[in-house]
Formats: structure tokens, sequence, C-alpha cells
């Protein structure tokens, strides 16, 4: 049945000719940290109510997997504070069962793991992100205000125990981890795992300018090249980041520079929300509603044109501009709403 509704709908073409197969789907807006960078210390949150729900999801991912989604990546918010979320992951590893979806994924932070790691590899997921700045034990807690990172290395150790890939995802913030993360390098590779830098954005009120935060990632690499000889690999995951491996290591390196050298050009990607709002871009506004189309009919041909005429909105790129002036390449939204 999946297969002949398949072949019935075209694959998405955005407008620039590039192919929709990624998504990101933001499964709740709220989490168990307060970045500095990501977020204000005393969020309001959606309420409950205007959060699709999990069915509704997994309805809608299930859409976007009909017409050609090969990968779906689950993000928050932190995901795994949602409240049946292995539910929804068990459901979607049915598109890995029959072969139309690639790779089902999650982007974390680490809090819950422990507890998780070993259904979400039973789910099908195989590779992770854990979003991890720093290492020293008081840094961690100032960036994150609520986290405890004792509790995230014993997520990390959980996750690679029951088989899971682990990428570690780092911004790099100036004046607070940028001495520590040639460290974090060696760090990562020594446990095997590939590590990705990535350059504060200018999404949401955080109650501070981040002016002061932007440490350009072309700077990081300089600094690398001075402990590491660098090469150029034309490794790929799927997402944004560019590579290179540290001949030292053996390891791999990403570089996520959405400021000083966007990645546009390629970009395969989508993001819904959890109250079922799509965004065609990470730095722009324009944004499709999903959930009156959804709930209109049990049908999805309403679903399938409103996806559509969204799909034939997506810009050409981003214009993020780290400035003093706000009103300069900011956005409003945090990045929570739209899980990165």
């Amino acid at each position: 049945m999946f297969k002949r509704l398949a072949a019935q709908l075209p694959s998405l073409i955005d407008p620039f000719g590039r192919a929709i197969s990624y998504l990101r789907v933001s499964v709740t807006d709220r989490c168990d940290f307060r970045c500095t960078y990501c977020m204000s210390e005393h969020m309001t949150f959606l309420p409950k109510r205007d959060l699709l729900t999990l069915e509704e999801l997994d309805r809608l991912c299930t859409a976007f997997v009909r017409r050609g989604v090969r990968k779906l990546r689950l993000t928050g918010g932190e995901p795994l504070v949602r409240r049946g979320m292995m539910d929804l992951v068990r459901a979607l590893g049915r598109h890995l069962d029959s072969s139309a979806l690639d790779e089902l994924t999650l982007t974390t932070n680490g809090s819950q793991l422990a507890r998780f790691a070993g259904d979400l590899f039973a789910a099908g997921v195989r590779r992770i992100n854990v979003s991890l700045d720093t290492l020293d034990p008081e840094l961690f807690r100032r960036v994150t205000r609520w986290g405890d990172l004792d509790r995230v290395l014993a997520g990390i150790d959980a996750a690679q125990a029951a088989g899971l890939s682990v990428k570690i995802n780092t911004v790099a913030l100036r004046g607070t981890n940028e001495d520590e993360l040639a460290d974090m390098v060696q760090w990562a590779h020594g446990r095997g795992f590939d590590i990705t830098f990535i350059e504060t954005m200018p999404m949401g009120d955080i109650e501070g300018d981040r002016t002061d935060q932007y440490l350009p990632l072309s700077l990081v690499r300089a600094r690398f090249s001075q402990r590491y000889r660098l090469d150029d690999i034309p490794h790929k995951t799927g997402g944004p980041a560019r590579y290179v491996r540290a001949a030292e290591t053996g390891g791999r390196i990403g570089f996520i520079t959405p400021l000083t050298h966007n990645f546009c050009e390629g970009c395969n990607r989508v993001r819904l929300t959890c109250t079922g709002t799509l965004y065609m871009c990470l730095g722009q506004e324009d944004a499709a509603d999903l959930r009156a189309p959804l709930r209109a009919s049990t049908d999805d041909s309403l679903l399938d044109a409103a996806i559509d005429e969204a799909i034939a909105r997506k810009p050409k790129g981003h214009d993020f501009v780290i400035a003093r002036d706000r009103s300069q390449g900011a956005m409003p939204r945090h990045m929570s709403v739209t899980g990165g």
C-alpha cells in the first residue's frame, strides 16, 4: 500500500531544483536545560493543547516520507522529555523496515539518554547527535543553567553501550569555551566520536548580546591547524556540515557555518514544528501551516497540496547576521521552536 501511494505522488523539488529528502521535526519546544545562547532562563513554552499529538506527528512525517524524504531527525527542545516519545519513534521505525526511509535519528542534550538509549536502538535508531559544549562541570552548569554534566556523560556511555553511533555537536562561544575546543576534539576522537562545531545563530531573545558570543569557525579551524593536520574530506551526513579529518587522531571534525560561509546551495532540508508549522528555511520567517489541512480531513489530499505549496516557496538561502542592532538578520523565534 505504501509503495503504491508513493508512486502516485511526485518527489518534493524546490524552485532551485533541490530535492527535499531531509525533514527535521521538533516534537516539543520544551527543554530541561536553558542554554545561554539558545533561550531565556525564564522561557514561556507553548500550551500543551497547541501541540500536535504523537499520532498527528506520525501522519505528517509519513506524508513527507511518501514524497521522497529519506531522513528524519527528531529534535526539540529536548525530544526525550516529551511524554510518550518512544511510541512515536517506534511508529516511525516502520518506514525503516519498509525501506521507505534510510535513517531515523535524533538530536538530544543527553540528559535522558541513560534511560532511553536501549529503546532507541531497538526502535531502529542507529545514530544520534549529542549537544555538548564543554567538559568542565562548572562551565557546563553556567552554559546550560540547569544541566548536570555527569548525567549527560552517563547518557553518552549508555548510548555507546547500546550500539548507537554518537556525534558530538558543540557551539563555539567566544570567551566561554573557545580555549577548550581543541581538547574537546581530542576527547571526542578518543571515544571514537565525530565532533561538529557550530557558530551561534541569531535566533530568539536570550537576554544578552550574541555579538559577544559569536566566534567565527574560520578562526577555530585556524587554531586547530596549529595542533592538527586537517585534510578536507567529502564525508556527508545529509546535513550542512563540512568535514575535515585530523591526521593525528584519524577522527572527523565538522564545521557548520551559517554566518561565515552559509550552506544554502545544497540545502535539502525543511523543518516541522510541534504545532505543525513548516519552515522552509531556518533563517527565514516564511512558514506554512500544515496543522489545518491535517485536521481538515482524514484524507491526505489537502495536506499534500499544502506541502507542495510550501516547497514552492522555499527560498534560495538565509540572511543571518550577527550585529549589535538586533533588527538586522535576527530571527524572533527561538531555536527550540524549530530544533536547529
